[in-house]
């Protein structure tokens, strides 16, 4: 690609992903879900760093604004490296299966194809470290931004995983296969485990709050 996606405004980017054109997709999607997830955590800290009632939890809040700060300029690097990936193994598969440069360079842009939807899953994982407990420690006026955030981060795992699915079955070897898929089940399962555990803590404290009505 000679653009990044980052720098299409939103219906370049829509109307880009619904043509008939390789790239953008879901891959990409799955990234830049990443990068808004990682954005509404930004906004939530944006609201809260320098308030006085969070003052015991500045130092730790600052850390996890410059994580998620991170985190979204990376989702948004992965959603070119994806899409890249993806166009790279496209050109391939037209080629025969016995062309040359298709043997040759096949293995490789299959390994590519599935180590950038990984990396989202992962990025997303460490995307919701950051947020859990920060209903605790950030102002409680955005606390559905927070849950939205903690939503799209889980969402965002839950897409890319389609795509590393998709690609292990193409991977050189069975114990490749077997290292991805297992690295994925991994992946997915702290994912889970911490989305559920931020959008049960925010249900909670949303039912807090209308008992107190």
């Amino acid at each position: 690609m000679s653009e990044t996606l980052a720098h299409l405004s939103v219906k370049e980017f829509t109307d880009r992903l619904a043509s008939k054109a390789p790239v953008p997709g879901g891959g990409a999607v799955a990234a830049v879900t990443a990068a808004h997830s990682a954005a509404l955590g930004c906004m939530v800290l944006a609201y809260t760093l320098g308030k006085s009632n969070f003052a015991a939890h500045e130092s730790e809040n600052k850390i996890k604004l410059e994580c998620l700060q991170r985190a979204q300029t990376q989702a948004l690097a992965l959603a070119d490296q994806d899409a890249a990936a993806y166009e790279t193994l496209s050109a391939l598969w037209k080629l025969p299966p016995t062309d040359a440069r298709r043997v040759a360079q096949e293995p490789d842009a299959v390994r590519a194809a599935t180590a950038a939807p990984m990396a989202i899953v992962l990025l997303a994982g460490a995307i919701l470290e950051s947020l859990q407990n920060l209903h605790k420690t950030s102002n409680p006026n955005l606390i559905s931004d927070l849950a939205i955030a903690a939503k799209l981060a889980d969402t965002a795992a839950d897409a890319a995983a389609w795509n590393v699915r998709v690609n292990v079955p193409q991977l050189e070897t069975e114990a490749e296969r077997a290292t991805a898929q297992t690295q994925l089940d991994r992946a997915l399962a702290s994912v889970r485990t911490t989305a559920d555990s931020i959008a049960n803590h925010i249900a909670n404290y949303i039912d807090s709050k209308m008992k107190a009505k």
